[in-house]
């Protein structure tokens, strides 16, 4: 292992780590010890160690203490990186090389609502670090007014965040933990909503291929076409190895849980995460939860009503072995559709509850930009352009399509149909609407049962055999 330093870059200031790994690849992680204030600087302090034709790319990690305040500074980066990556390439994710989530730019909008709320909920003395009088004696800061209410003028987000860096450092670590749990549960929100625009997602896949290719539309000046293109991809799935999860979280400790999904038998670790804070200043408990190939976070009110339990350590780490393996040996294979091509005349026709641009990168070299459309909005989207739409979905898509999403899809059968998702005495279930009475002996025979609920009759598809069911009514 040898240490480069490297101070020429003002205000920038990185250590290089080189180290040789097992396959005797020659890999580097260059450590961002000092973070400095100008993106130019630190796009070119990271250019020295991401060279042209290199063998392998390095790893850019940025370094904080556990002072909370430090994330001034890796948000006023974030923030400039990102509006140097859109100048100069029209791509934000581009001028962040990956470094950083949503939730570190604490001067995003969601950033800015959280912090409006934050003084409301401490105007409301619903905060638990600190007090509105403690707060305004020890910031200077002034949020009431004279007459006893909250003031109009509230501070700017960049003056609160440069008093916070002045309070001790608990008082400090636990209003951020507050502000915080404000903006993450924004972030959230938006990306499960499919909201969250996080810029040009770079996807890269193994191979890909043009299943359909739907002319959408032709510039009548320049002749520049719009498409939409069903593409199949093959992922080389990356699992997290049962060693490297060790390292990172540790399997023996007393707060982690050691978990396997009793209906699906897919296995997880669970470790304690940030809570959440509503906007009435509720604390919500949630929990990290990795699992080989995702992670994600789950509350404790979904983590009991889920079918994870506990499993002992010896078949824990058989389970995380055997999914790594079958992981390692296969291509996940997807498919998707991507509006390409000229896309601002169509833009406005476009799903604007989500919004997710993806440069689609295969191992040979071919790659294809554009905006991604759920299954469910492609109907809507032809529609939208006066084309009709000759997609024929297998029943698997539109079944993996209502679960995913929750969006209802219209079925191309003998009559009118659309699968929704409804819930029923708790639990989910997959309805049909749209059929006539006349032919519900029909839908019976091919696997569809009815149940009456407040005097009215439903149509519901059994949930386990819903492809075999839906292709029948489809065929």
């Amino acid at each position: 292992m040898a240490l480069v330093s490297d101070n020429q870059t003002h205000q920038y200031s990185t250590v290089a780590v080189s180290a040789s790994h097992p396959d005797r690849r020659h890999l580097l992680t260059q450590i961002v010890a000092l973070q400095g204030w100008r993106a130019d600087a630190a796009i070119q302090g990271l250019g020295r160690t991401n060279r042209t034709n290199q063998a392998s790319a390095p790893l850019f990690r940025p370094v904080t203490t556990d002072v909370r305040g430090e994330r001034r500074f890796i948000s006023t980066i974030a923030r400039r990186l990102d509006s140097l990556g859109a100048l100069t390439r029209g791509q934000r994710q581009t001028g962040g090389q990956n470094l950083f989530d949503p939730a570190d730019n604490l001067e995003s909008t969601y950033a800015k609502e959280a912090l409006h709320r934050w003084f409301g909920l401490l105007f409301a003395g619903k905060l638990e670090a600190v007090t509105l009088s403690r707060f305004e004696e020890l910031s200077g800061l002034r949020v009431e007014g004279p007459d006893g209410g909250m003031v109009d003028d509230l501070p700017t987000i960049q003056r609160w965040l440069n008093r916070i860096l002045a309070l001790p450092i608990a008082l400090q670590n636990g209003i951020f933990d507050e502000f915080l749990g404000l903006v993450e549960a924004r972030i959230d929100a938006a990306r499960q909503a499919g909201t969250l625009d996080i810029g040009v997602e770079t996807i890269a896949v193994e191979h890909y291929e043009v299943l359909t290719d739907t002319l959408l539309r032709t510039d009548a000046l320049s002749g520049a076409t719009t498409h939409l293109l069903e593409l199949e991809i093959a992922r080389a799935l990356k699992p997290l190895r049962l060693e490297r999860l060790d390292e990172l979280y540790g399997l023996s400790g007393a707060r982690q849980q050691l978990l396997r999904n009793a209906r699906s038998g897919r296995i997880g670790l669970l470790v304690p995460a940030r809570s959440l804070l509503t906007d009435e200043g509720m604390r919500v408990a949630r929990f990290e939860l990795v699992r080989p190939l995702k992670h994600g976070h789950i509350t404790a009110d979904q983590l009991e009503e889920s079918n994870w339990e506990t499993v002992d350590p010896t078949e824990f780490q058989r389970l995380w072995q055997a999914e790594v393996d079958d992981a390692a040996s296969n291509h996940k294979r997807e498919r998707l559709h991507l509006a390409t091509g000229l896309l601002l005349p169509v833009w406005d026709k476009l799903p604007s509850d989500y919004v997710r641009v993806s440069r689609i990168s295969a191992r040979d070299g071919r790659s294809l930009l554009g905006r991604e459309v759920p299954l469910h909005c492609v109907p809507e989207l032809c529609q939208a352009l006066g084309l009709e739409d000759e997609h024929a979905f297998s029943a698997e898509q539109i079944v993996d399509a209502v679960n995913g999403t929750g969006r209802p899809m219209q079925i191309k059968s003998r009559e009118a149909l659309t699968l929704k998702r409804s819930l029923v005495n708790g639990a989910q279930r997959l309805e049909l609407t749209g059929w006539s009475a006349s032919r519900l002996d029909w839908y019976k025979a091919h696997g569809c049962f009815t149940e009456i609920i407040r005097y009215q009759t439903r149509l519901f598809v059994p949930t386990t055999s819903a492809v075999s069911v839906l292709a029948r009514l489809v065929g």
